[in-house]
């Protein structure tokens, strides 16, 4: 048992990992709660099942032309519908809420609520202390460890990163600095929108793909951004393998676990809100001020 924990939590807190820290970053950049987030996830999955199973792509295939396309209709939509109202922020919350209900009711009327799904990219298994590994799980993993490099190298390590960091710790400033604000909004949003479109390209083969698969991903995302402190990348990073570790257990250990991991989750954010409202590494709301 503990074997597959470590397995589940590892898998779990990857993907968290990639929902979560793309969430933060574009909070951060835009302070935009994008509660479509998770939605978008959703629709890399579908676009997925679309190439493989009506074009006849490949898995591989089918998964990098999902991501461009989730990119681009993540890009679309931010510029349609939450950029003409971004300074309002109560506004942008229900734009995104309206917006992920508008892309689970144009997949359930597609596809109806049918339970769909792709062919793993790898096939077979082996051994590791006695546990059978998948080799999709290997690949997710490396998959998803990939993803987070590649963003902490592009946000660490790149004038593109530095403009968003910049424009993270302050707009108006790093607008007087020369800094098209513009600019590095949409490129951090590319870059949140293409973490969730590999989370979903990766998770397709491992799950089954519906029109409300993005709903307990948002409940864990959010208990995520909270215990990490919302706008914190490390703090998401963190916070994602706490919860994605904790779901295993709950999981594997307790009865009934599968139907408990969203409450626990909720009931772990909600301490958190009582007890430190900041989370583990966000800013005090009196330093805020």
């Amino acid at each position: 048992m503990i074997q597959e924990i470590v397995i589940n939590g590892l898998i779990n807190g990857s993907i968290y990992a990639l929902l979560a820290i793309g969430f933060s970053l574009i909070f951060g950049v835009a302070r935009v709660v994008n509660i479509a987030h998770t939605a978008l996830y959703m629709a890399a999955s579908y676009f997925i099942y679309l190439g493989f199973d009506y074009l006849g792509m490949s898995s591989l295939l089918a998964a990098l032309i999902s991501i461009l396309l989730t990119v681009a209709l993540g890009l679309v939509c931010y510029q349609l519908f939450i950029k003409p109202i971004r300074e309002h922020e109560s506004a942008v919350l229900i734009a995104t809420i309206a917006l992920a209900m508008v892309i689970q009711e144009i997949f359930l009327l597609a596809f109806g609520g049918n339970y769909l799904g792709v062919p793993p990219l790898a096939t077979g298994y082996f051994m590791l202390a006695g546990v059978k590994i998948a080799n999709q799980h290997l690949l997710v993993l490396g998959a998803a460890f990939l993803a987070l490099i590649g963003t902490w190298f592009l946000l660490m390590k790149t004038r593109i990163g530095l403009g968003i960091r910049c424009t993270a710790q302050d707009r108006e400033v790093a607008n007087l600095m020369g800094i098209n604000v513009n600019r590095e909004i949409m490129a951090a949003l590319g870059i949140s929108v293409g973490m969730a479109a590999v989370a979903g390209a990766i998770v397709a083969p491992l799950s089954v793909i519906d029109p409300h698969m993005w709903l307990h991903p948002l409940t864990m995302m959010l208990a995520i951004v909270v215990l990490g402190g919302l706008g914190s990348i490390k703090g998401s990073f963190i916070s994602s393998y706490i919860l994605g570790f904790t779901e295993a257990v709950v999981v594997f250990a307790l009865p009934m676990g599968a139907f408990l991991k969203g409450p626990i989750a909720l009931s772990i954010m909600i301490l958190v809100l009582l007890i430190r409202p900041e989370g583990l590494f966000g800013v005090s709301f009196e330093e805020e001020r």
